[in-house]
């Protein structure tokens, strides 16, 4: 059987989940490393047909002294292929985000915020990320290792909101094959290999070992990501349907029949509230105990008030509960 180019296997992976509109403009996050590079050149051919406008965002970490050479490597990529390049130091954002002890958390955070400031400056339709096969998996066992719920257990996901994923079915290995193949530069990160980030870890130890053991690791893994993302697709839309039948839009806020929410099923309970905080859009923390103090406050007899956090509290009155934003 002959072997579909790997180009086309991906454009139509594209074309299949519906990733990029005719004439869309997409910012690329170009980094310099091998991925994002690889990517690049997957999307230069469909910007060099008219069927997309590319645009190349360049976020410097400033936490390597080679940091300032990457930004001048990806910038002569963009360049020498005619492609409008945006380049920033993460000093350069004002940014205020709270340590929480991961350094890939903060490096995450501002890497969106970036992005998003292009795509708004640019009025760019979507933002492309080189995630690829093995950094879905690594997401999973990661996630895993925190105790994730199934929602977080489905990983990445090929589009979500502005942002697409191309290479998210694709392997490392074809990655690295091609670029050497045709003899396409990159760079590479040295903290990609510390043993310091449970990421690199998960990397080096799990996935090797997993794939050395059975063959069919990744094309099961895969597999089971799907029906795992399925799963959740379906219960996203069963509890959609669910709020619907237990509240009603009064006063601009959703109002919930605490009654109808508390007999249901206590995984139906977790995700209804979820969903009604995501529509009321409100700061929470995602966890079981938070979670659970707010069951705990609706099943409480008496008509209260609850303060859930510094922004907005709860209020419970002849059994309707809604939300109250206090800033």
């Amino acid at each position: 059987m002959k072997k579909i180019p790997l180009f086309q296997t991906i454009h139509e992976y594209i074309t299949k989940n519906q990733l990029i509109c005719p004439k869309s403009k997409i910012i690329i996050g170009l980094s310099g490393g091998p991925d994002s590079v690889f990517l690049f050149h997957v999307l230069l051919p469909l910007h060099q047909q008219g069927k997309i406008n590319l645009i190349a965002a360049h976020l410097n970490h400033e936490w390597r002294p080679e940091a300032g050479k990457d930004a001048e490597f990806c910038q002569t990529l963009a360049q020498k292929n005619s492609i409008p390049f945006i380049s920033r130091k993460i000093s350069e954002l004002g940014l205020l985000l709270k340590f929480n002890g991961s350094k890939e958390e903060v490096a995450r955070k501002s890497r969106r915020h970036f992005f998003d400031m292009v795509k708004v400056e640019h009025g760019a339709d979507y933002i492309a990320l080189a995630h690829h096969a093995q950094d879905q998996q690594e997401t999973f066992f990661l996630r895993l290792l925190r105790g994730a719920s199934l929602t977080g257990l489905t990983a990445m996901k090929a589009k979500k909101d502005v942002y697409i994923r191309p290479l998210l079915q694709t392997n490392k290995t074809d990655i690295l094959e091609y670029l050497h193949e045709n003899n396409i530069s990159y760079l590479t990160d040295s903290t990609n290999t510390s043993d310091a980030f449970l990421r690199n870890r998960i990397r080096m130890n799990v996935l090797p070992a997993l794939q050395q053991s059975d063959t069919r690791f990744d094309a099961n893994f895969l597999s089971t990501i799907t029906r795992l993302q399925e799963t959740e697709d379906f219960l996203q839309e069963l509890t959609a349907h669910i709020f619907e039948q237990i509240a009603e839009h009064k006063d601009a806020l959703w109002q919930l029949d605490v009654n109808k929410l508390l007999i249901l099923h206590p995984v139906m309970r977790y995700r209804i509230i979820l969903f009604w905080l995501c529509q009321e859009n409100v700061q929470f923390p995602v966890s079981q105990s938070f979670f659970n103090e707010i069951i705990r406050f609706l099943d409480s007899p008496d008509s209260k008030t609850h303060e859930m956090h510094t922004d907005w509290c709860i209020i419970k009155k002849k059994m309707m509960t809604w939300i109250c934003k206090t800033t």
